[in-house]
C-alpha cells in the first residue's frame, strides 16, 4: 500500500511524492497516469510480484508515450539497420534502454514476453544497459516493441547515425564526489588546525566559527559524495545481503553524529575530518578500482575479437584476409562449415543457412541470390559469394559465443565463494566493532569511540573479491596477447585443472600444407582437374584444400548437389560430372586395411580414378612442445587417417599415449567419454572440422584456427594454431593464476588482522583507517598485476 502520513503521500509505483490531488484506482495512489498506466499493464499480466523484489521499485512514468514518436521503425530501411537478424519467423535487436538501474529492472525487463505474447525472448546486459530481444515480426512490430518499454519506463536510445546505437558521455559523477570530498577534507583540515595546535582561550569565538564551518563543509560530503555508498549499502539490505559498503556507511553516520554531538554540548570539535577523510580516500580507492576495471574490460572486449579469417574475391583473385580488414562493399567467398561474418547480399551460388549459432534451432534456411544473410549463420553446402552491406560485427559474434546456451559451466558470481566469505566477514566486522566499543566503554572510554570507528573503516572484504576478479582479467588479457582467446575466466581454472590432453592430428599436429603429394591411378585430363579443383575448394579441410593446390584448375565452375559427410568425404556434381573425393571406405566400399599412408580417393560417375597420397608435415616446434608435456599430461591422438605413422607418433607420444585412427567424429566424443570415466579431466585441441562433439564434451576444448573461420560454439577457446608449440606455458600460467588468487587472499586476510589487531586497542585513528583501506586495495592490484605479468615474463609469454 501507498505510503503516507498527514503531509506527503508517495505513489505506490515508483514511490515518489505524489502531488496535491494524488490519483486513486485499485485502492492505491499514484503521482501520475504513467505509474497508474504500469500498474495495470503489470496487474493485467500477473506480474504484480514486481513489486516484491523492492519496495516502489518503479522508475517515475511522468513521460507519457507521445504519439508517432517511434513511427520511424515502421520504415524498413530503419527496421534493417536496426535488426541484427531476422528470418521468416523472428527478428532480433539490440537497444540500449539508459533507465535500467536495478535488480527489479532487470526482472521485468526479461519478463517482456509476458507482457506481449509475439516477444519471443528478452536478455538484459546490465553493465551495458542493454536488451537483446528476440520478437516474432508477424505478431508485433519494431515499433510496438518501443512503445512497449516506453510505456514501462524504459524508452529506448536509438540514433540512426552509421546505423548505430549511441552511448551517453562517460557517467564521471563519481569524479566530481571525489573532487568535492578532496575539497571539503583539505578546508576541514586547515580549519582544524587551530584546534589541534592550541588556540588561546581569548579566541573561543573563533574557534566556535571554525567548528561550525567545519560542520557546513561536511554536508556536501555526507549527502553528495557519500551518497555511492548510501545506495550500495541500502540495494544490499534491500535484497538480504551485507556488503562491505554497510560498515563504512554506518563508521560515516556514527562519525557524523558523535561530532554533531560534541559541537551542540560544546565538548569537542567532533571527527568531520576523519569523516571526510573517510570518504575520500576511499572513492579514490573506488575511482581506481573502476579505472582498472574498466581497463580490462576494454582489454577484454578487444581481444576477444578472436582470430577469424575469411577469403575476399578481389578480380577473379582470391585472398585471406582476416576480419578488420573487411570493408563495406567487399565480396567474401564463404566455403562449407564456414562462418558468415557480417550482414551481406547473396551474390553467387545457392545458400543453406544453419542458424543455429544464432537462434538455436538447426534446420537450414535456403537463401536465393539476392536475398539478405546475417551475421553468424553457418553455409552448409557449396561455396556462395555475398557482398558485405554492413560492417563485421567482431563483437557481436563473440557475444554469440559467449551465450549462456553453449556455456557448460555456468557460475552465479553473485553466490561464489569468495562473495560469500565477504558476506560473512562483515558480520564479523560489525561484531567485531561493536564488542571493542562495549570493552573500551567500561575500561578507557576516551578509547571506545576511535577503536568502534577505526574497526568499521579499516576492514577490507572488499581486496578479497578483487583479487579474484583482477587476477582473472589480467590472465585473460595476457593470453589474449599471444592469441589464445577463452570465452570466459572459469576456462583458466578448467585449464589449470586439467590431467589429460587430446589431440587432433591432421590441421592441428600437421600443418594441413603438404609439400609432398603424388597421384597414383588414371590420367587426369585438363577437364577433370578443373572439376576436382572445383569440388575440393569448396571444403577447408586441409587435405581438399591440398588437393585443389595440387590440381592447379579452375576453382569458380559451378558445383550441384554438394554434399560434405565429416570424416568420410565430399561428393558434388561439376559440369554434369558427379565426382567423390574421400576416404577408401567412403569412394570404394573396401573397409579392410591397407593402406599404410595418408589417402585420399577419387572417383568420377562412380568410376574409380585413383588416389592422393600425402606426406604429413608436422609443424615447427610440435615435437618439442609434445615431449615437455609427455611428462606431465597423459597424451592421446584422434585421428581420422591411416595408422601409417602409428610408429612415428607412439615414440614422440611414449608408449603410454593413446593413439587411435580411423576415427569419425562420433568415436571422437565415445573416445573423449570413456576418458573421462576413468576420471580424468580432459583438454581437446582440434581444428573444429570433425571435433564439435568432442570439443564440447570435454572438460577444455580449444579449437586451432588457420586462414578460416570454422570454428564452433562448442569450444571454450580459440587458439591461432602458430601459438601451439606454447600450449605448455599456457597451462602453467592457468596454474600461476590459482596461486597468485591464493597470494593475494593471504596478503588480504593478514593485513585485515592486523589492521584490526591495532584498531580495537584503540591505537589506530579513523583518517589512518581510512587511508589504510583503499591502500589495501591498490596493493592488491598491485600484488595481482605484478605477479601475472611476471609469470608470464617468466614463461616467455609477455608480449
Amino acid at each position: 500500500m501507498p505510503k503516507e502520513n498527514s503531509t506527503l503521500v508517495q505513489c505506490y509505483h515508483c514511490g515518489e511524492d505524489c502531488p496535491d490531488k494524488p490519483i486513486h484506482a485499485h485502492d492505491k495512489l499514484f503521482c501520475c497516469e504513467g505509474c497508474k498506466m504500469v500498474y495495470e499493464i503489470l496487474n493485467q499480466n500477473g506480474l504484480c510480484d514486481y513489486y516484491s523484489i523492492s519496495s516502489n521499485p518503479g522508475i517515475n512514468q511522468k513521460i507519457k508515450v507521445r504519439q508517432n514518436k517511434f513511427s520511424f521503425l515502421d520504415d524498413a530501411g530503419v527496421q534493417q539497420s536496426l535488426a541484427v537478424f531476422k528470418d521468416e519467423k523472428q527478428t532480433h535487436i539490440t537497444l540500449y534502454l539508459p533507465q535500467v538501474h536495478c535488480s527489479s529492472c532487470l526482472w521485468l525487463l526479461e519478463n517482456l514476453y509476458r507482457l506481449n505474447e509475439g516477444i519471443i525472448s528478452s536478455k538484459v546486459n546490465f553493465s551495458r544497459k542493454e536488451a537483446d530481444i528476440v520478437f516474432n515480426h508477424h505478431s508485433v512490430s519494431m515499433r510496438a516493441v518501443a512503445e512497449l518499454l516506453t510505456s514501462i519506463g524504459y524508452e529506448p536510445y536509438i540514433s540512426l547515425h552509421d546505423a548505430k546505437q549511441a552511448k551517453p558521455v562517460l557517467d564521471r559523477s563519481k569524479i566530481y564526489k571525489l573532487g568535492i570530498a578532496g575539497f571539503c577534507f583539505g578546508n576541514i583540515m586547515m580549519l582544524s588546525f587551530p584546534e589541534y595546535l592550541g588556540i588561546d582561550t581569548k579566541e573561543l569565538q573563533l574557534l566556535l566559527m571554525f567548528r561550525y564551518l567545519n560542520l557546513l563543509l561536511s554536508l556536501p560530503v555526507l549527502f553528495y559524495s557519500c551518497s555511492e555508498f548510501y545506495m550500495s549499502a541500502w540495494k544490499s539490505l534491500k535484497h538480504h545481503f551485507l556488503n562491505i559498503d554497510v560498515p563504512i556507511v554506518v563508521a560515516v553516520i556514527a562519525t557524523f553524529g558523535r561530532s554533531i554531538y560534541e559541537i551542540i554540548t560544546g565538548t569537542g570539535g567532533g571527527y568531520f575530518d576523519s569523516m571526510s577523510g573517510i570518504i575520500f580516500f576511499m572513492l579514490i580507492g573506488r575511482v581506481l578500482q573502476d579505472k582498472t576495471y574498466d581497463h580490462l574490460s576494454f582489454e577484454r572486449d578487444y581481444t576477444s575479437y578472436f582470430p577469424i579469417a575469411v577469403t575476399k574475391v578481389t578480380d577473379e583473385n582470391e585472398q585471406t584476409v582476416t576480419l578488420p580488414e573487411i570493408k563495406l562493399n567487399d565480396t567474401l567467398l564463404i566455403h562449407n562449415q564456414e562462418l558468415i561474418p557480417a550482414d551481406g547480399i547473396l551474390t553467387r551460388g545457392k545458400a543453406m543457412i544453419d542458424y543455429s549459432f544464432v537462434t538455436g534451432e538447426s534446420m537450414a534456411v535456403e537463401k536465393e541470390m539476392g536475398e539478405i544473410i546475417y551475421a553468424g549463420g553457418k553455409q552448409i553446402g557449396s561455396n556462395i559469394e555475398m557482398l558485405v552491406i554492413k560492417e563485421v560485427a567482431q563483437s557481436y559474434l563473440t557475444k554469440l559465443w559467449n551465450q549462456d546456451e553453449y556455456r557448460k559451466n555456468k557460475i552465479d558470481d553473485e553466490r561464489s565463494f569468495v562473495h560469500i566469505i565477504a558476506q560473512f566477514f562483515t558480520w564479523v566486522v560489525l561484531l567485531l566493532s561493536i564488542t571493542s566499543a562495549v570493552y573500551w566503554y567500561f575500561h578507557d572510554p576516551s578509547r571506545m569511540w576511535s577503536a568502534a570507528t577505526a574497526v568499521l573503516i579499516v576492514a577490507c572484504p572488499c581486496a578479497l573479491l578483487l583479487s579474484n576478479t583482477f587476477t582473472n582479467g589480467n590472465i585473460l588479457r595476457l593470453l589474449g596477447k599471444k592469441h589464445l582467446y577463452l570465452r570466459n575466466a572459469q576456462t583458466i581454472e578448467d585449464i589449470a585443472n586439467i590431467d589429460c590432453i587430446v589431440f587432433d592430428k591432421t590441421g592441428t599436429l600437421t600443418t594441413g600444407r603438404y609439400v609432398d603429394i603424388h597421384y597414383q591411378g588414371k590420367v587426369l585430363s585438363t577437364d577433370i582437374k578443373n572439376k576436382i579443383t572445383a569440388l575440393a575448394s569448396q571444403s577447408t579441410h586441409p587435405m581438399s584444400k591440398a588437393i585443389a593446390g595440387w590440381a592447379n584448375g579452375s576453382g569458380r565452375l559451378k558445383v550441384d548437389a554438394f554434399e560434405e559427410k565429416p570424416g568420410n568425404g565430399i561428393e558434388g556434381i561439376i559440369n554434369g560430372s558427379f565426382i567423390r573425393l574421400g576416404s577408401k571406405n567412403y569412394i570404394t566400399g573396401n573397409n579392410q586395411a591397407g593402406d599404410n599412408e595418408s589417402t585420399v580417393y577419387i572417383s568420377v560417375n562412380n568410376d574409380v580414378f585413383g588416389k592422393f597420397i600425402f606426406k604429413n608435415q608436422y609443424r615447427e616446434n610440435i615435437p618439442g612442445m609434445i615431449r615437455g608435456l609427455r611428462r606431465k599430461y597423459d597424451l592421446a591422438v584422434l585421428s581420422g587417417d591411416n595408422a601409417g605413422e602409428l610408429e612415428y607418433l607412439q615414440e614422440l607420444l611414449g608408449f603410454n599415449a593413446i593413439i587411435l585412427f580411423h576415427q569419425k567424429p562420433q568415436d571422437k566424443l565415445d573416445a573423449i567419454l570413456a576418458l573421462q570415466k576413468r576420471g580424468k579431466k580432459v583438454m581437446m585441441i582440434g581444428d573444429g572440422l570433425n571435433d564439435a562433439g568432442a570439443l564440447r564434451q570435454a572438460d577444455v576444448g580449444i579449437a586451432v584456427t588457420e586462414n578460416s573461420n570454422n570454428f564452433t560454439p562448442s569450444s571454450d577457446g580459440i587458439l591461432e594454431v602458430g601459438e601451439l608449440p606454447f600450449l605448455n606455458k599456457f597451462i602453467q600460467l592457468c596454474k600461476d593464476n590459482k596461486r597468485i588468487v591464493m597470494i593475494s587472499f593471504a596478503v588480504s586476510i593478514l593485513y585485515n588482522i592486523v589492521g584490526n589487531y591495532y584498531a580495537i586497542q584503540g591505537h589506530l585513528s579513523s583518517i589512518r583507517a581510512a587511508i589504510l583501506m583503499p591502500a589495501s586495495t591498490i596493493s592488491i592490484l598491485i600484488i595481482t598485476y605484478g605477479l601475472s605479468n611476471f609469470s608470464a615474463w617468466r614463461r616467455k609469454l609477455k608480449v
